[in-house]
């Protein structure tokens, strides 16, 4: 390679000063890179710029500014300012097998993490012993409370109370259509930006577990399939992901197949 094309090549822009993380504040290598660059081969050089710097500057950018997917996430979902007050999107199809009176508000999270590997979105598996739902994969969330301030304050409150995850680590984006759930919940799902650097401290009575599945694993039409099951007397369609070790099925399949076409419909 000529001095001349390694001059093009370079990503020096002239600020040379070391930032707490080790990294130049304006190129973003390591000292070590810096001092190899000269003695680099191509291959060397070409992955460092495409692949290893890119990603040292994503990683610098606020949690919330991280997921590829976050404006046209905005675009598709209910806004923030607008709550949606419709009935749940399936509800017509439970009428039959729905408890008396109208259903109780509740609120879940449906967090995505942008990993380098790509989105992922958090999901539990609910204890054996829970009244509802359990030991079902499932967002977080749960009934709205008299003391909450909202539709995302009883999510995040949830979520903490689940996993431990703060709510300065969590940015919502959105809402997605309301869901019937057959044990008479109206759930209103709040799309949120997880900060990857969370960890997640599950709360033993209510949560046995908690994981992360690939965003454009449970957006491809391929992975979802519809089953058949009996239900008080009556034979009904459930949604069901078959991902490896977990049977996400039900209200969170559905509140997923959702999401998908929000976005395909964007």
């Amino acid at each position: 390679m000529n001095s001349a094309f390694r001059a093009v090549l370079s990503p020096c822009i002239g600020v040379c000063t070391l930032g707490d993380d080790g990294l130049c504040e304006g190129c973003l290598r390591t000292t070590a890179e810096i001092a190899r660059w000269s003695r680099m081969n191509d291959d060397e050089r070409l992955r460092l710029m495409e692949s290893v710097l890119p990603a040292r500057e994503q990683g610098r950018l606020p949690f919330e500014q991280r997921l590829p997917e976050a404006a046209r996430l905005r675009h598709v979902l209910h806004p923030l300012d607008h709550i949606p007050t419709a009935r749940g999107w399936n509800h017509e199809e439970l009428l039959d097998l729905l408890p008396p009176g109208e259903p109780a508000e509740a609120a879940v999270l449906a967090g995505l993490v942008p990993r380098p590997q790509g989105t992922q979105v958090i999901l539990t598996k609910r204890t054996d012993g829970l009244r509802h739902h359990a030991g079902q994969v499932s967002f977080p969330g749960g009934r709205i409370e008299m003391a909450d301030a909202g539709v995302v304050a009883a999510a995040l409150r949830e979520t903490w109370e689940e996993l431990a995850i703060p709510a300065g680590q969590i940015a919502p984006l959105g809402f997605l259509d309301p869901f019937t759930t057959i044990s008479g919940f109206r759930v209103v799902p709040v799309v949120a930006v997880i900060d990857p650097t969370y960890v997640a401290t599950p709360e033993p009575g209510e949560v046995a577990d908690v994981f992360e599945v690939p965003l454009d694993y449970l957006m491809t039409p391929a992975n979802l399939r519809r089953v058949e099951v009996d239900y008080r007397g009556r034979r009904r369609a459930v949604l069901e992901y078959g991902w490896p070790g977990q049977r996400i099925w039900g209200a969170t399949a559905a509140i997923l197949f959702n999401l998908r076409q929000r976005l395909e419909g964007a």
